[in-house]
């Protein structure tokens, strides 16, 4: 059975639309045991929570579960090097400007590379970057909501 990890779009689309929260819940529960959750979605959702009682819905709501079950993943050393290395290959290959690498784009890479390392599928909505990131390092994305 596959191992997911949640892009941070994806619980933002669920915020603004009961619709999409729906579609989350039933994911998540359907997939609960094969679902973890990365430090980099921590950091997004956190950095766009601009009162304290968003941060609080937040840490409620999705962080504080997978923090009390240990269902974490932080990036090693090798993660964050081999980003960069990314990077610096996309900008060579001139995919990427070398004054413009959007932090939401490093991120990304970031994301990315440690969800591989971990074995890990990433759900998202934002195809374009992790299709440019595959053209370096093979990743395992797709949108919502994959079948088990």
């Amino acid at each position: 059975m596959k191992l997911y990890v949640l892009d941070s779009n994806v619980y933002i689309e669920a915020a603004r639309s009961p619709l999409k929260a729906e579609e989350l819940v039933s994911f998540s529960s359907s997939l609960l045991p094969h679902l973890y959750f990365h430090a980099v979605v921590a950091q997004e959702l956190l950095a766009g929570a601009t009162n304290s009682e968003w941060r609080r819905e937040i840490e409620r709501g999705i962080v504080g579960p997978f923090e009390r079950r240990g269902r974490l993943v932080t990036p090693t050393f090798k993660a964050w090097k081999r980003s960069g290395e990314i990077i610096a290959d996309l900008i060579e290959r001139r995919r990427l400007s070398p004054g413009g690498v959007p932090r939401s784009f490093l991120n990304d890479v970031l994301l990315a590379v440690s969800c591989r390392e971990a074995g890990l599928t990433l759900v998202t909505n934002n195809t374009a970057d992790f299709e440019l990131i595959a053209k370096v390092e093979p990743v395992r994305f797709g949108l919502p909501w994959p079948k088990a």
